[in-house]
């Protein structure tokens, strides 16, 4: 009998497998860093109907207050809003973070407008990074002030009176950020004196509510004696690691206690963040493409969303 031949499959063989890197998470920051880096790619947002002056507050330290100014200011100027940041802590991070060389000799510093009536204009610096950011640094001669202070005619008043609106409307500043030492102080006093809210962050770990009433109590007898206007506007949750079930606890329980004046936007825990002012930045200029630069450019969007609800303005 013939033999028969083994049949031939004459259909194509399947073609190797290709990886996309589309979604891969280095691709994915890539892309969203090329979008933070091209101008305009944020896109803009409206102006306030005047320029809001918030003071970042809580006396408990490494909560968050300097990371949150200095970026949240990175994140306003980046949509196309002017910002100025007051660095009214002795360690001068803030001014660190945003690129001001506040150590050199002689410089014009935040000291000087509180206790030597130096002018705002005198004392305020443009940052490297973006021509729509500003900051009057602090200097080592802050670490005085408290002392100095008490003895100084309007002593809780020395900041609101050195602001100079005129100044800032010439600038076309939208926002006046204040970042305060951890103390209840003199310093403190002053900047929420000067401002009009508070925006207080609070990080999700235990403790975190620990200290925020003596804090909450203190915004109250400055509303009672000296800033009949000031309120506590916002609440920021820094450091959430979403590993644990502690922090998902605390978030509830701060929305929970504050409502709708906690951000929807959420700081996570990032070791980036944590480096960024190692090399003088903000986390925008850092890594623009990291999941903490991108939270910090959400919560930038959603403060300045909530303060123009009321209406902006048009450069």
């Amino acid at each position: 009998m013939p033999k028969h031949e083994p049949s031939v499959s004459r259909e194509t063989p399947p073609a190797a497998p290709t990886t996309s890197y589309d979604d891969t998470p280095i691709a994915t920051a890539a892309a969203r860093a090329s979008e933070v880096l091209t101008p305009g790619g944020t896109g803009t947002l409206p102006r306030p109907p005047q320029p809001r002056v918030m003071t970042i507050a809580n006396q408990k330290g490494g909560v968050g207050k300097t990371t949150s100014a200095v970026n949240l200011a990175a994140g306003l100027a980046l949509h196309g809003l002017g910002v100025l940041v007051i660095d009214l802590d002795p360690q001068g991070n803030a001014s660190t973070a945003l690129g001001i060389d506040h150590r050199q000799p002689g410089i014009a510093s935040v000291y000087e407008m509180l206790l030597d009536d130096v002018p705002l204009r005198d004392a305020i610096q443009r940052s490297p990074f973006n021509e729509r950011l500003y900051c009057v640094p602090s200097t080592l001669d802050l670490a005085g002030a408290e002392i100095e202070l008490v003895s100084v005619v309007a002593r809780e008043s020395r900041l609101r009176n050195a602001l100079d609106m005129d100044l800032l409307s010439q600038l076309n500043i939208d926002y006046v950020l204040i970042d305060c030492p951890p103390s209840l102080g003199l310093l403190t006093v002053n900047a929420m004196v000067a401002a009009q809210e508070v925006l207080i962050p609070i990080q999700c770990e235990y403790y975190a509510l620990e200290g925020v009433g003596q804090l909450l109590r203190n915004i109250e007898l400055v509303q009672a004696h000296l800033n009949k206007g000031l309120h506590v506007s916002t609440i920021l949750l820094t450091m959430y690691d979403g590993r644990t079930k502690l922090a998902d606890q605390v978030a509830a329980e701060v929305r929970n206690h504050f409502g709708d004046k906690v951000l929807s936007t959420i700081i996570p825990r990032s070791v980036k963040v944590s480096e960024a002012p190692g090399f003088g930045m903000t986390i925008i200029e850092y890594d623009p493409g990291s999941r903490g630069a991108m939270s910090y450019l959400d919560a930038s969007r959603e403060v300045a969303e909530r303060g123009a609800a009321v209406g902006g303005r048009t450069k």
